[in-house]
């Protein structure tokens, strides 16, 4: 690999960013590119941009026949649940095992104890503070599942600002709604808001905690590996 290469590739991988390195299997050429500057002008744009979402690495052919094998790097996916609460304790650990690196954030530290979460996943802080340190990125879900706006409503505002592959809020229609026009007189457009799915998890009725946390590890990880998805009913 050429030296600017490799260094543009570390580069994007310091900084959480996804690029795919593709070698001609004909004459050894290569070319790095990035989902930050992907072009639908690009002759394997729709493979390259299935890759991107899979992290899958192999042999693709070109519409010429050219044959190239495509070197995926992306981030590994991260969840940040806002909120130490009974569905978090249960998503918590399916996420972990479904290959996802889990924060849960929550100031209230009746509920963020170390009794009820590891303390390696634990930040028992407000959600600025946290957010300053490691910011949210395009490979990061965030679920507000706290029902309190003074908690929710930032890392909300945030995680839609900083692009996040998901963002989902807990609550029902008449609590979005009302959080809904909380966020757009912050500043946010009513396109950012939409992007939020709430009632969060995928609408399986879910009930009980386990089930929720269920319903919302299901529709983040069709958020991350789908390109169109159906429109989530939700648990409350």
């Amino acid at each position: 690999m050429r030296l600017d290469l490799l260094s543009a590739l570390n580069e994007a991988r310091a900084r959480r960013q996804a690029a795919i390195l593709v070698t001609d299997l004909q004459d050894g050429s290569q070319r790095l590119v990035q989902a930050a500057t992907l072009s639908a002008d690009d002759p394997l744009y729709p493979e390259l941009e299935k890759r991107f979402r899979s992290g899958a690495s192999g042999q693709v052919e070109a519409p010429d026949g050219r044959a190239a094998f495509l070197t995926v790097s992306v981030p590994s996916p991260r969840l940040v649940i806002i909120g130490a609460v009974h569905i978090s304790q249960a998503l918590l650990p399916m996420a972990e095992i479904a290959g996802f690196d889990v924060t849960v954030i929550d100031p209230r530290t009746a509920f963020a104890s170390e009794e009820r979460f590891p303390p390696r996943v634990l930040r028992a802080e407000w959600p600025d503070e946290v957010l300053a340190r490691t910011p949210l990125d395009a490979y990061t879900a965030l679920a507000a599942v706290t029902h309190d706006p003074k908690i929710d409503d930032m890392p909300l505002i945030a995680a839609l600002q900083a692009g996040c592959f998901y963002v989902g809020a807990l609550g029902s229609r008449k609590t979005h709604g009302k959080r809904a026009e909380r966020l757009m007189a912050a500043g946010l457009t009513e396109a950012d808001v939409a992007r939020i799915r709430a009632p969060i998890g995928l609408s399986i009725g879910a009930s009980s905690p386990a089930e929720i946390a269920v319903a919302v590890l299901a529709e983040v990880i069709g958020a991350l590996r789908q390109s169109n998805l159906p429109t989530p009913g939700g648990a409350r």
